[in-house]
């Protein structure tokens, strides 16, 4: 995976450097992009005989992998509308409310370049009896799993790191709520 351009996209010049995977700088005409973080989401929905919904993904990276409903936080979006969005997108539910739980940093590799992302958790809370509906070309579908110890959620086949440590750390707090 290499974040490199082979021209300065202002003038044109070869002579454009990755400076420690932290932004561009062409030394010709001193343009200089920087590669910020990009913010993701992702909601923990425990469903009503206690399992927490996952959905199974339809595309790279990570293709046929669990993950939680959620995705990149769109421009002039909050975390909490991009929820509300990627649940009504991806699932075709909206969630009744939405709890922080944590965030964490991540590595997205997609078409050969390196997205460092920071994910944001919200535990979520769905209308009783909601109809699921996965989105075509996103979600293949729909695992519904128990999340009761460390070593059910080690056996999950997630996605990322980061929904495994979500994972754990909801555990811990609805362990701690008891």
């Amino acid at each position: 995976m290499k974040n490199d351009f082979n021209f300065c996209p202002a003038c044109g010049s070869k002579n454009i450097q990755n400076v420690k995977m932290r932004k561009w700088l062409c030394q010709d005409c001193g343009f200089d992009l920087y590669n910020n973080v990009a913010a993701a989401v992702g909601l923990v929905i425990q469903t009503e005989d206690g399992k927490v919904l996952l959905e199974k993904r339809a595309k790279e990276p990570r293709k046929g992998f669990l993950a939680f409903p959620g995705g990149f936080v769109d421009p002039d979006e909050s975390a909490e509308e991009a929820c509300l969005r990627e649940c009504r997108e991806e699932i075709g539910v909206e969630p009744l409310s939405l709890k922080y739980i944590a965030s964490f940093p991540n590595t997205y590799d997609y078409k050969n370049i390196q997205y460092k992302t920071c994910d944001i958790f919200f535990e979520a809370v769905l209308p009783k009896g909601a109809e699921l509906h996965a989105q075509e070309g996103e979600v293949l579908g729909f695992e519904e799993v128990f999340v009761r110890n460390e070593k059910e959620v080690a056996e999950i086949p997630l996605a990322f790191e980061s929904a495994r440590k979500t994972l754990s750390l909801w555990l811990e707090e609805k362990k701690n709520d008891c």
